[in-house]
C-alpha cells in the first residue's frame, strides 16, 4: 500500500492489531454468553440480555466514560491494573477493550441465533448415550453452530475495526499509540491538507468493511454445507 503514508499504515496496523484481540478475548465468554442466554433460564436471564446488548443503546461516548471510570488510573479495576504494572487506559490494549465491548453484542446475537437453530433433540440424543453435557456442547452443539460463530466473529472484527466514540472517550487519540484508522480520520478532518489522507483511509475502511461481510457470508455457507453433508 504505498498509497498509504506511514502515518497512515501505522493507523491501519494498529486497527488490525486492536480488532483481532479484541474479538479473540470476547470469542469464548460470547459463546458462553450466547449459549446461556439461548438453552438456559435462570433468575436474571432477562437482565443479562439487557446488559449484553447495552453498548448498541447507549452513545458511545457514554460507554467510554463509564470504562475510563471503571478502568481508568483512579477506578477501581484500573487502580489495581495500574498497581500491578497492567494500565489500560491510554493503551492499546484500552482500545482493544473498548472494541471488544461495543462488539460483543452483536458477536452473541450471531451465535445465539445460531445455537437457537439446533435441534436440542440432537442434544438430549447425545445426552442419553451418556455423554457429559460439555461432551454433548463440544460434539454436537459448538459443530452445529460453527457457521453462527465464523460470522459472529467476523462481524465483530468489522465492529471493532470502525470503533470510535468508545475508543477515543477512554484511550484518548495518541499516534502510534491509540490512533486506529477511525481517530486517524478524524484527526486528519482536523489539520488544513488532511482530507486526502481521510479519503484514503475511508476508502480502507470501507474495503475491510465489505470485505468482513462477504467473507463472514462466504465461511458461514461453506462450513454449514460441510455440517450438512456430514
Amino acid at each position: 500500500m504505498d498509497w498509504l503514508g506511514p502515518a497512515e499504515w501505522e493507523a491501519v496496523r494498529l486497527s488490525l492489531r486492536v480488532a483481532a484481540v479484541a474479538v479473540a478475548a470476547s470469542l469464548p465468554p460470547g459463546i458462553f454468553v450466547a449459549y446461556a442466554l439461548a438453552r438456559w433460564r435462570f433468575p436474571g436471564h432477562g437482565l443479562l440480555n439487557g446488559l449484553v446488548h447495552l453498548p448498541l443503546i447507549l452513545p458511545p461516548v457514554v460507554t467510554g466514560y463509564l470504562l475510563l471510570l471503571g478502568f481508568g488510573p483512579q477506578g477501581p479495576v484500573g487502580g489495581v491494573l495500574e498497581a500491578v504494572g497492567l494500565p489500560v487506559a491510554f493503551r492499546w490494549t484500552g482500545a482493544a477493550l473498548a472494541a471488544a465491548i461495543m462488539a460483543f453484542p452483536l458477536m452473541v446475537r450471531a451465535i445465539r441465533l445460531s445455537i437457537e437453530a439446533v435441534d436440542p433433540g440432537l442434544e438430549r440424543a447425545a445426552a442419553t448415550l451418556g455423554a457429559s453435557r460439555v461432551w454433548v456442547f463440544l460434539t454436537v452443539t459448538l459443530p452445529l453452530t460453527l457457521p453462527g460463530i465464523i460470522a459472529g466473529a467476523i462481524l465483530a472484527f468489522a465492529k471493532a475495526m470502525g470503533e470510535f466514540g468508545a475508543t477515543i472517550t477512554f484511550v484518548s487519540n495518541i499516534p502510534g499509540e491509540t490512533r486506529t484508522v477511525p481517530s486517524a480520520i478524524y484527526a486528519f478532518l482536523q489539520v488544513p491538507g488532511g482530507e486526502d489522507a481521510a479519503v484514503r483511509l475511508v476508502l480502507v475502511s470501507v474495503g475491510v468493511a465489505m470485505a468482513a461481510l462477504v467473507l463472514s457470508e462466504w465461511l458461514a455457507r461453506a462450513v454449514a454445507r460441510r455440517v450438512g453433508s456430514a
